[in-house]
């Protein structure tokens, strides 16, 4: 797969490229213990740090950073971002701008709230029959906002920005947002529908799901070790 990113030539020295999600991954995980005592159990048993599914997901596709600094005060957003003039006509200089509150009506999410815009400065062209899922970043409920999740055909749709909206969820949150915050993990999925197969566990379906069970149970490590395939870095790590 290979994704091309554009940016206007006056802001290339001033933007933060997107970049593979295995490479942003929180401070919270990297310091988190790999074992824990749990009461239930009576012992120390793994956390999910080492969950090669949980961590996989964190890890997956791209995120979109942050531009710059961008600091919150009693609910109002400011930032001091000098960058030049862009040289393409209708092109975005603020980081931020905004959906009114109209634009969410009946969403249970938005809360009678208006929704932060994260504008892009950045295209992102695609390969024939691919689109691009954005997600807010992966079990990173530690941000104080949740991005909501859009579908773009990014194959066909890629002469212009694709903005990402979100609601503020922290509602308490004084400080600054940093630059090179994650503000959306992008994932590529085929714009196919699969075909749903549905069949009984019988034969040797039945025979291999009671081994793999059994195994998985009867030691640690057996899904990383037999099963979790090996990621490629990508030309960008």
């Amino acid at each position: 797969m290979r994704i091309v990113f554009r940016c206007d030539p006056h802001l290339a020295d001033y933007l933060q490229r997107p970049m593979p999600a295995r490479g942003i991954l929180p401070d919270w995980l990297r310091s988190m213990p790999a074992k824990a005592f749990s009461e239930v159990h009576g012992r120390e048993i793994r956390t999910v740090k080492q969950c090669p599914p949980f961590v996989d997901a964190m890890a997956h596709g791209f995120v979109i950073p942050l531009p710059c600094d961008v600091s919150v005060e009693n609910g109002v957003f400011s930032w001091d971002w000098r960058i030049p003039e862009p040289a393409t006509r209708g092109h975005p200089r603020a980081p931020l701008s905004f959906h009114v509150p109209e634009q969410l009506v009946g969403a249970p999410f938005a809360d009678g709230q208006a929704a932060l815009k994260f504008n892009s400065f950045w295209t992102i062209e695609l390969e024939e029959g691919w689109s691009l899922l954005a997600v807010h970043p992966i079990n990173r409920d530690d941000l104080p906002f949740r991005l909501i999740t859009g579908l773009v055909d990014s194959d066909r749709f890629h002469d212009g920005g694709i903005n990402f909206p979100a609601v503020w969820t922290d509602r308490a949150f004084n400080g600054v947002l940093p630059r090179g915050t994650p503000v959306a993990q992008c994932l590529i999925v085929p714009r196919e529908q699969p075909d749903l197969v549905f069949e009984q566990l019988e034969g040797p379906a039945k025979t291999a799901y009671e081994s793999t069970v059994a195994e998985v149970l009867a030691q640690p490590g057996i899904y990383r070790k037999r099963f979790r395939a090996k990621r490629r870095r990508s030309s960008a790590e």
